[in-house]
């Protein structure tokens, strides 16, 4: 590995000693690598607007394939007809709004009608919330991963991603979603539905406020429309921005160690603006 001057070395040295304290405090109880998908192909389903053409104009491909759905994905009626073999969860609003979000609690009440094998996969640190749930769910069983951020020296990145220690800076579940798939074995990951069209949906009202319509495959109902408006209010343009400049720039972290696991990553989504991997 090359570095461009001693401050680059610097940084990549303190990036380690950084992650290296982070997982002390943060990292425990990931659910070890695994060659379930030895020889297969993942199918990654993104929640974005042009997941609606591929499913209404592929879907004997998909459900050819393992598919992986994230998020909200569970309360729409494709749900139930792609019935993916894994389910990804990662950020913390699916786990402490039990209560308080309709959406949330239909999703898990949907979790649990689920008749057909199929693996939940959450952050270690909702391990005791997630159990409880699932008592009465037996085609369900679940995985766990560890959000941790690593940064740093790439060959040692590399190590810490191997172990499930941690992984890029998951920004979105897209992320922990392809990490996963490449610890679960899978040699080839396609991306479905995977927009990222973000900076097109972005607007800033009369008032300063930042808005941003993040459209679905499916249709989201009113307390969606409510919860995403007060996600983002008081939120700073270019702090939503530099948000956005994260994620793309962990995909690039993605590939790099893909390719060193010589796992294919191919972005199967029209339009989308993700520009680390193989498109197809």
């Amino acid at each position: 590995m090359k570095f461009e001057g001693i401050s680059d070395f610097i940084s990549h040295l303190s990036g380690s000693v950084a992650s290296l304290v982070k997982i002390a405090l943060l990292s425990k109880g990931a659910s070890a690598s695994s060659d379930i998908g030895k020889g297969k192909e993942l199918v990654i389903l993104g929640n974005g607007p042009s997941l609606r053409n591929t499913i209404d104009n592929d879907i004997d491909w998909l459900l050819a394939h393992d598919m992986m759905a994230v998020n909200f994905a569970a309360n729409s009626p494709e749900f139930f007809r792609l019935r993916p073999t894994y389910y990804v969860l990662a950020d913390g609003h699916f786990f402490n709004s039990l209560r308080s979000d309709i959406n949330v609690r239909r999703l898990w009440e949907n979790f649990a009608t689920v008749s057909w094998p199929m693996t939940l996969l959450v952050p270690t640190k909702y391990r005791h919330f997630v159990k409880p749930l699932l008592l009465n769910a037996p085609e369900l069983k679940i995985r766990f991963f560890n959000l941790t951020p690593i940064e740093g020296f790439k060959w040692l990145n590399r190590k810490f991603f191997s172990l499930g220690l941690g992984m890029p800076r998951p920004r979105n579940v897209l992320i922990p979603a392809i990490m996963e798939g490449i610890r679960l074995g899978y040699s080839t990951i396609y991306l479905c539905g995977a927009d990222h069209s973000w900076t097109k949906t972005l607007d800033v009202d009369k008032d300063n406020f930042v808005i941003s319509i993040q459209p679905h495959f499916y249709r989201d109902n009113e307390e969606e429309h409510q919860r995403v408006r007060e996600t983002y209010k008081g939120l700073k343009l270019h702090d939503v921005l530099g948000s956005m400049t994260v994620a793309f720039r962990s995909y690039w972290e993605i590939a790099d160690y893909a390719d060193k696991r010589k796992v294919r990553i191919i972005n199967a989504t029209p339009g989308s603006m993700i520009d680390a991997f193989e498109r197809k």
